[in-house]
């Protein structure tokens, strides 16, 4: 009887719990207790923390590659891989950011951006963090694709660092991937400092103009016009900006509601699901209890930070340059975290102002980021690929 009850013991995930499934087991609860308490991106760092539950849990084999064996009639299946292996490559093969990306552009006015072209200065302007940890990761010996993984979490666009590591570094998805969400997450944390660090109380309090109303016309040719360009300056951002701009083509052509209503609800909330466990999933102990996942943390908080500021300093150059009629804060928006960095922007504006209203103002930079960043990864795509 003994034997048996200690036979039975030997096959739980009790008898083969380490301490690192211990730590990865916190983080992930961290990770659900930001999202259920704190409210910070539930529908992303719910998956992602449940998937990093999940996969350390010992011997649930939930990530599990299928095993194969070569017999006379040649390769065949001797067990089949786990649940979770089989959605990540959703991920691995670049299925679920491009349709991410869909559904984000059937979300996405495009107008304020339209209506000031300017604004994609701005969102340019909030790539630097992109490069300057490129290059900072390079310094700390890093190989060059896994400094482009590293450098694309200065976008704060999950999707986007999620197709990137893939295709360069794919060994590095788990920390990339959950680096990149839990910025986007702590964007009301982040943001707000360095927007008042690099500004004064007097450009804060800004009013800027009411925006030029944008024909139905320009919305529709825009998407057109954009996949057009970019795909032929860089061909390898056509997965992202392509789906991006269909996307927003689904919204904008007027004839497609029923596409543009499953595209920003049903299908990407179903490909967020799967996206998200799958990603937490591949944060086990033994991929991301290391010094490499420290540098990748610490080097994501440095790009997202400089990326900001990036945006805050264009802003302030065109404040200069406009007399005073561009509020600085929303060059903070040029990132890719739409729209929270545009409620940021808005948020600290009218601390000082209560009668100010930037939302607008910084929904262009803002959807520019999200330009901005997928070309910062063609461009590295197409460069080390």
């Amino acid at each position: 009887m003994i034997e048996k009850i200690m036979l039975f013991i030997t096959t739980t995930g009790f008898a083969h719990l380490t301490i690192g499934h211990v730590i990865m087991l916190t983080v992930a609860c961290i990770l659900l207790y930001l999202a259920i308490v704190k409210k910070y991106e539930p529908l992303l760092l719910i998956p992602i923390g449940f998937g990093m539950l999940l996969a350390n849990l010992p011997i649930t084999e939930l990530m599990a590659e299928p095993i194969y064996e070569m017999t006379d009639k040649g390769y065949e299946l001797k067990q089949i891989g786990g649940l979770l292996y089989y959605l990540y490559q959703g991920n691995k093969l670049g299925i679920f950011p491009p349709i991410i990306f869909m559904g984000i552009g059937a979300m996405t006015d495009f107008g304020p951006l339209i209506a000031n072209p300017k604004s994609i200065l701005l969102g340019a302007a909030a790539q630097l963090g992109i490069f300057i940890t490129f290059l900072g990761a390079i310094l700390l010996e890093c190989t060059l694709p896994e400094a482009a993984s590293i450098g694309i979490i200065g976008g704060a666009d999950g999707p986007t660092a999620i197709f990137l590591t893939t295709k360069l570094a794919p060994y590095l998805l788990g920390p990339i991937a959950v680096a990149a969400y839990s910025y986007m997450a702590l964007v009301p944390i982040i943001q707000p400092p360095i927007m008042k660090l690099l500004t004064t109380k007097e450009e804060r309090m800004v009013v800027m103009e009411q925006l030029r109303p944008v024909s139905k016309t320009e919305k529709v040719i825009f998407p057109i016009l954009v996949t057009i360009i970019v795909c032929l300056f860089l061909p390898s951002s056509a997965p992202l900006i392509g789906m991006l701009m269909l996307g927003n083509l689904f919204r904008e052509s007027g004839v497609t509601e029923r596409l543009s209503e499953t595209a920003q609800n049903a299908l990407i909330n179903i490909v967020t699901i799967f996206l998200g466990l799958t990603v937490g999933a591949t944060a086990s102990a033994e991929a991301f209890l290391n010094m490499k996942t420290i540098g990748i943390f610490i080097l994501g908080v440095f790009a997202f930070s400089i990326s900001t500021a990036g945006g805050v300093i264009l802003g302030k150059i065109m404040y200069r340059l406009s007399g005073g009629k561009v509020n600085p804060l929303i060059g903070a928006a040029g990132v890719s975290a739409v729209p929270m960095s545009a409620r940021v922007v808005q948020v600290v504006g009218q601390q000082e102002n209560p009668g100010n209203f930037l939302l607008m103002h910084a929904m262009g930079p803002n959807v520019a980021g999200v330009i901005g960043s997928a070309i910062a990864a063609g461009l590295m795509l197409s460069i080390l690929g």
